[in-house]
């Protein structure tokens, strides 16, 4: 399986906010079985949004990668999602 072309997200360690390199994204929840419907979030310009259905706050910051998180391990692994 390819890399994902927009990249996915996921709050599995439960943190208040998550810092992404992207405006556009895909919010899972958490590690997939125990996902929320697969969201598409566009921030457009502002520099953060809410996921409406987690509720998680991701914060944009261009000094991070496209597919990267902090904290590194809400960036959702190749392949991990279905």
């Amino acid at each position: 399986m390819s890399d994902h072309v927009v990249p996915h997200f996921h709050n599995n360690p439960g943190v208040p906010v998550i810092e992404i390199g992207t405006k556009e994204f895909q919010c899972v929840g958490a590690v997939p079985p125990y996902d929320h419907p697969h969201v598409f979030l566009d921030m457009g310009d502002a520099s953060e949004i809410i996921c409406p259905y987690c509720s998680t706050l991701y914060r944009f910051d261009a000094k991070l990668d496209p597919h990267a998180a902090r904290p590194a391990e809400c960036a959702l692994a190749m392949g991990a999602a279905a």
